[in-house]
């Protein structure tokens, strides 16, 4: 009898959460909250099924959502309303369910991203009243004493605003957030250790995509408050947030450099294994291109804020490993992470030395476009950097010195040797000898041209810095002639095939016009007399190389004269 009770029964079908049962109320269209006064109320408290929330949408149409604009406008409007009420619960999942639904909505959105996306997604009659009123709250969850894990959402619900579209500018629904400025709650954030430890790379992340809305189309009123900011506990707190990601990079590196040297088998059996997996793997490893938002980051405020040249300079870089910058694809234990092996054997240092050692590491491998332009992004910090008088002035002054760990290019004719014994020197020695060690090991038959280019404008700014201040800096000038010279004669030697990529004769210019301030005006920045003769030496010692670079630009000349007439 209870066998045919069983059977008559059937498979049971599986519950559903009453979450989802009202999501799915929602896309029917209907409005469960007629029937119930408390029923927002209620529903906030249910934890939100957020994958249950996007699938929904994956699963939808555009013109199949836009038919339920008046259900996801009340839906949008009641969670601005739950965050003022100040229950944190309350709060949290209406933050969860603001995030699903920006990530809905902009998921199958048109590619204009316009006023047609704020009208589905708010409505566009009560779309500034409303952003407005979120913005304010959300600034105030920042500012005041909410728990971590709320300030986390709000933070996350921010980026997944302003990352909701490909390109940034196209995002017209961050206008409200260009006229109801956040800027000092989010830099707030950095003034307090632990706040920065929690959120300080979400919140330098979020500042520098909206530093970069429509920055060349429109005033920006983030560029324009990060450009004066001149408080030193928040530069301070954005330099160290920067450091902790770039020195972590550079910890990670060491530490494998420190593993044992393969012996001989090891080594064949790395060179095979070369020759069938990517190199794009080590890159991937090494986790280069989730500093690229922080590379951005450094850009954006050294080009804009000239107080933060002080942090660049003098910010230590806490090496206690007590705390360290979270990485979007690899998060960190910031508050149990104890100091490594190399951390503790580094000396004092700062984010510029950080920074210069990250470049050396970047610089190793430019086979991959992403890296190319990882590398061309610390050229152009670089160039801002030397651009500045009072930033030369530092990197040479002989009272601040330090120690700069630069990681060089494994090549047939030299050794790499891991010393971290080097001598104290000022910033603009180091700087140079990144600039050498680029010059000399990329000299390659796919030659990277712009990113010679910013080399030797970072050596020209550089040098006229010296020449116009009469600065005599103690550097081995030699190791930089050898290597200009060297790469006008591989210019030479391969201008057949580099002339079909590039024009060579440019590069040949900046090259000889470095040359030139050393000729012409090596007298005002170069240490000795001596120094001033050895240089003299190398170019007669080299005459061949400048002649036949004479004698290609006359033929070349006369070419372009026949192909003229």
């Amino acid at each position: 009898m209870s066998n045919s009770v069983i059977k008559n029964e059937g498979p049971r079908r599986p519950l559903k959460e009453k979450i989802v049962q009202i999501y799915e109320a929602f896309f029917r269209g209907e409005d469960p909250s007629l029937d119930n006064i408390n029923f927002w109320d209620e529903f906030f408290l249910l934890r939100p099924n957020l994958y249950f929330l996007e699938s929904q949408f994956e699963a939808m149409t555009y013109e199949e959502i836009s038919s339920l604009k008046e259900t996801i406008n009340n839906l949008f409007y009641q969670c601005v309303r739950i965050l003022k009420d100040g229950n944190q619960i309350r709060s949290m999942n209406a933050l969860q369910t603001l995030c699903a639904l920006v990530h809905g909505v902009y998921g199958k959105a048109p590619g204009d991203y316009g006023f047609d996306v704020i009208n589905l997604l708010i409505g566009f009659s009560s779309a500034e009243h409303l952003m407005q009123t979120l913005i304010e709250r959300l600034s105030r969850i920042l500012c005041n004493e909410y728990p971590s894990n709320l300030k986390s959402l709000v933070l996350k619900f921010l980026l997944i605003l302003v990352t909701a579209t490909e390109n940034v500018s196209q995002n017209t629904l961050l206008e409200y957030l260009m006229m109801n400025s956040a800027f000092e709650a989010i830099i707030q954030l950095l003034n307090d250790t632990k706040s920065r430890q929690y959120h300080g790379y979400d919140a330098v992340l979020l500042l520098t995509i909206l530093v970069n809305y429509r920055k060349h189309e429109a005033a920006n009123p983030y560029i324009v408050k990060l450009s004066i900011i001149d408080n030193e506990m928040s530069l301070n707190g954005f330099g160290q947030v920067v450091s902790l990601s770039l020195s972590d990079f550079n910890r990670k590196f060491c530490e494998e450099e420190l593993e044992p040297h393969y012996n001989f088998w090891s080594s064949v059996t790395t060179f095979i294994e070369s020759m069938f997996v990517s190199e794009e793997r080590e890159s991937d490893k090494l986790n280069i291109r989730a500093n690229n938002a922080v590379l951005l980051a450094l850009y954006e405020v050294v080009h804009l804020n000239r107080n933060f040249l002080i942090t660049l300079t003098h910010c230590q870089v806490d090496a206690s490993g007590s705390s360290v910058s979270p990485s979007p694809s690899e998060p960190v234990d910031m508050i149990n992470s104890s100091p490594s092996k190399v951390e503790n054997e580094l000396p004092p240092s700062n984010l510029l030395v950080t920074f210069l050692e990250f470049s050396s590491i970047i610089m190793l491998n430019t086979k991959d476009e992403s890296n190319v332009n990882t590398c061309k992004l610390c050229f152009i910090i670089l160039t801002c950097i030397t651009e500045d008088q009072y930033a030369n002035s530092i990197i040479h002054d002989v009272n601040l010195v330090y120690k700069v760990q630069l990681h060089r290019m494994p090549m047939r004719h030299r050794k790499v040797c891991h010393d971290r014994n080097g001598s104290f020197q000022p910033l603009a020695c180091p700087m140079l000898d990144l600039m050498v060690e680029f010059i000399l090991s990329h000299m390659t038959k796919s030659l990277p041209f712009e990113l010679y280019y910013l080399c030797l404008g970072v050596i020209h700014r550089i040098l006229c810095y010296q020449k116009k201040g009469r600065v005599r800096l103690q550097y081995q000038w030699k190791e930089l002639w050898t290597a200009l010279i060297t790469l006008i004669k591989f210019l030479m030697t391969q201008e057949a095939l580099l002339a079909k990529n590039c024009n060579i004769f440019n590069l040949s210019i900046q090259v000889m016009n470095t040359l030139n301030l050393f000729i012409t005006f090596g007298d005002t920045f170069l240490p000795s007399p001596s120094c001033y003769d050895e240089l003299y030496y190398e170019i007669v010692r080299m005459n061949h190389v400048f002649d036949n670079l004479y004698s290609l630009s006359k033929y070349f000349v006369k070419c372009l004269a026949l192909l003229s007439v």
